[in-house]
């Protein structure tokens, strides 16, 4: 074409040169300069059209076509079906339902006469108000106006069957929790995004959400989505993963239960319950709570405590708990036995500090066991004088203190222990943390480390899920061993140990008419800017049921409580009893008696 056209033109210069006699031998030498530019800026101009069309119909087609399609159609993403969150029984706790998002066409109703019609029948429908409806939607002939958000179902069908004008519909998913806030903390709650805010919705999000589908609208020539003409599901959503937990249902609802009871009955401001497999590392149950959580229906105000997992964020200094630790040291080391004794005053100097007994008494030649049974801080100090700096600090950690158990929530504390390598270190801090003071752990620290001592000695990693259930497979989590602690006859040692801490003496609130428990009381007294306040305590009891052959293990803590309870095994011991014989009864454990005859058999 372009060469059709450059002849041409020659062809009207030669015509015009042979009217000349001179120029009729040799025309194109005799073409003025002007007439060589013309040529040159026409065929320069040709050549431009022919690249701009090569470029646009062969190099960038597909571009070009790509957006013409796009302004062909709208497309509008498809919520997939987020996975289930089970309990252990495989009973449901966090499920999603099929809903649908009710949306305004507003290009559709930019005819008001019908837009009045829709209105008044789609805020029938919904319970909305028609002025707001209709003026909303008419306000702009452009985009699409969402006016009801996860309409049930069955309703958005029948909505659907009225062929409302301009009206659309988009499939959508809701979440709700069969339990109401049972585990909340846990499971946690999903936002208007459809993404997990905390706990296990937010933790696991990627693995529950699945992917969204995507549904085409065909646009007019203006760009407007025309309603009800040319809508495809291109792709289909894939539903997320279901995530089964260790969580027993039952066993979490027990443990709130009875603390919330605890915070009544004792007037306290907060606690924790948690339970677990001591032999696996599973967790049963987590409740935590404070006073101002409990029957606020909105939680608007204490939204940010109310989520708090207080097993795994909230640091405490454990108290006597921790004497065990210590006492499995000594005895794991070779340096004493249960029947070593020791002379208590009543009270050890440490550097120019004073440490008393909590009860202000000295009990003389006292043993291991008898030591551990009253609970005397300084048979705890003698212990760990007599295991030194280094051995004590290194067996701590290694029970995992000072470092968080890697259970998959977020927002764990790792804890807080200075050790010799600080600076602001002292042999005040050795004999401290030796009763649990000075030293600060979560309570899902504290329990996993005396699981131990009903485990052979073995340190067990906690965990909450037990399997990522998927179209295809099924993921199962194993228990996993972290370290042998200690040796499996210390192990053992401890566990007669706070056994006879709980039933060898007249009276104990931890201790159950059917099955023999082995635990420990902690009594905290709590610090502030000034110093300790000994009228302000936290009570906990930790400890494992029944002693023969360990099911559950728990603990119980107690936070300041009021009146004249005030300590572990005053405070926490009864509520370990009543939580430990609930567990019993629906697990329908064999009493200790029965367990005994069937072991000597």
């Amino acid at each position: 074409m372009v060469g059709i056209i450059i002849g041409f033109y020659f062809q009207l210069l030669f015509k015009k040169s042979r009217e000349s006699a001179v120029m009729a031998e040799h025309p194109i030498k005799h073409l003025s300069w002007r007439h060589w530019v013309v040529a040159i800026l026409v065929i320069a101009g040709l050549l431009t059209i022919v690249g701009r069309l090569y470029q646009l119909q062969i190099l960038e087609n597909e571009r070009y076509l790509n957006e013409a399609f796009n302004n062909r159609f709208t497309s509008s993403t498809v919520s997939a079906p987020r996975g289930l969150i089970t309990d252990a029984t495989g009973y449901p706790l966090a499920i999603s339902k099929d809903t649908w998002d009710v949306y305004i066409d507003r290009y559709q109703w930019s005819d008001r006469e019908k837009a009045n019609e829709s209105a008044y029948k789609i805020s029938t429908f919904l319970g909305l108000d028609h002025d707001e409806i209709f003026q909303n939607g008419t306000i702009s002939t452009f985009g699409d106006y969402l006016i009801y958000r996860d309409l049930d179902y069955k309703a958005g069908q029948f909505i659907i069957e009225q062929d409302l004008w301009g009206i659309r519909l988009i499939p959508s998913t809701v979440r709700q929790y069969p339990e109401g806030i049972l585990g909340k903390q846990i499971i946690g709650e999903i936002g208007t995004d459809k993404h997990g805010l905390w706990g296990v919705e937010s933790d696991f999000d990627h693995i529950l959400r699945g992917q969204p589908g995507l549904l085409t609208f065909e646009n007019d020539a203006l760009g407007r989505p025309i309603a009800f003409t040319s809508t495809s599901l291109d792709i289909s959503p894939v539903p997320g993963s279901e995530i089964q937990l260790t969580i027993d249902r039952f066993i979490q609802s027990i443990a709130e239960k009875e603390l919330e009871n605890a915070l009544e009955r004792y007037k306290a401001s907060g606690g924790s319950i948690l339970v677990m497999n001591p032999r696996t590392g599973a967790i049963l149950a987590m409740a935590s709570a404070h006073v101002n959580e409990i029957d606020n229906s909105d939680r608007k105000e204490s939204l940010p405590n109310y989520i708090k997992n207080r097993t795994i964020t909230d640091l405490y200094e454990p108290g006597s708990v921790l004497k065990t630790l210590t006492t499995a040291t000594a005895i794991d080391l070779d340096l004493v036995n249960i029947d070593t004794t020791y002379e208590d005053t009543g009270s050890v100097n440490i550097d120019g500090t004073i440490i008393r007994n909590w009860d202000f008494q000295s009990h003389g030649k006292v043993t291991v066991r008898e030591y551990l049974q009253k609970s005397l801080n300084t048979g705890a100090v003698w212990l760990a004088t007599e295991i030194g700096k280094d051995s004590f600090y290194s067996y701590f950690e290694n029970f995992g203190l000072g470092s968080p158990t890697h259970l998959g929530l977020s927002g764990e504390a790792s804890g807080l222990m200075r050790t010799p390598s600080k600076k602001d270190w002292y042999r005040v801090d050795l004999a401290a943390n030796s009763y649990g003071q000075g030293l600060s752990a979560t309570p899902l620290q504290v329990l996993t480390a005396i699981n131990s001592f009903a485990n052979d000695g073995k340190l067990m990693r906690p965990y909450i899920v037990s399997k990522i259930i998927t179209e295809n497979e099924i993921r199962e989590y194993q228990p996993v061993l972290v370290r042998q602690v200690v040796k499996e006859k210390t192990a053992k040692t401890m566990g007669r140990l706070m056994r006879d801490v709980v039933h060898g003496t007249t009276y104990h609130g931890a201790r159950l008419k059917e099955h023999t428990v082995a635990g420990k009381t902690g009594t905290t007294i709590v610090s502030s800017d000034s110093g300790y306040d000994f009228n302000t305590t936290i009570a906990s009891f930790a400890g494992f049921v029944p002693y023969e052959l360990p099911i559950v293990s728990i603990l119980v803590k107690i936070d300041t409580p009021e009146g004249d309870l005030r300590l572990g095994g005053q405070v926490a011991a009864p509520v370990f009893a009543k939580v430990a014989k609930e567990i019993m009864n629906y697990k329908q454990i064999p009493s200790s008696y029965d367990l005994v005859a069937t072991n000597e058999n």
